[in-house]
């Protein structure tokens, strides 16, 4: 009677390779707020992560072709007053992000198409009316922008209008 002792397999002899350090994002302050989110979102052009800022939060939005060492002093996206917990990239248009933030507001940025050269304090539209923290974004195939936030509400805004928004859902525990 024969015992395989190593499981047979094509992959078992594939090793991968180390990224080299100029092509990573080093010396980032990824936030420390503890909160359901993955602190980052991407598309084609951009990349951008919630990171540690004092006096309210932010978030930092590098072009895919930034990589290396990320100066401290590089240009970051810091309206809300309170810390930003999620962010969403349009999947429409490659340079419009939203973010949504403990100060129970939702902000729409245009990032300029080369990225930040310097920072960024207006919203193109601010989103107001939540009564709690806003922790969860997603935006749909249509122009809709989605929140949901403590009151176990999900709320559907049109992304260009800041006023229009509806209550799509109310979830019960």
């Amino acid at each position: 009677m024969s015992r395989q002792v190593v499981r047979s397999s094509k992959f078992r002899h594939v090793f991968g390779q180390p990224v080299k350090n100029d092509q990573c994002y080093d010396d980032i302050r990824i936030s420390q707020m503890t909160w359901d989110s993955c602190f980052c979102s991407a598309n084609p052009k951009f990349v951008a992560m919630i990171v540690d800022a004092s006096g309210g939060g932010a978030f930092m939005v590098l072009p895919l072709s930034k990589t290396g060492r990320i100066d401290m002093s590089y240009p970051t996206v810091c309206g809300h007053t309170g810390p930003v917990l999620d962010i969403e990239f349009c999947p429409h248009n490659d340079n419009i992000i939203a973010s949504g933030s403990e100060d129970c507001s939702v902000m729409i940025w245009e990032i300029p198409d080369g990225g930040l050269t310097s920072p960024l304090t207006e919203p193109v539209v601010k989103l107001e009316g939540h009564s709690k923290r806003v922790g969860i974004l997603s935006c749909g195939i249509t122009q809709k922008l989605l929140n949901g936030f403590q009151r176990h509400l999900v709320e559907g805004w049109n992304m260009g209008q800041e006023r229009t928004h509806s209550i799509l859902a109310r979830i019960r525990t």
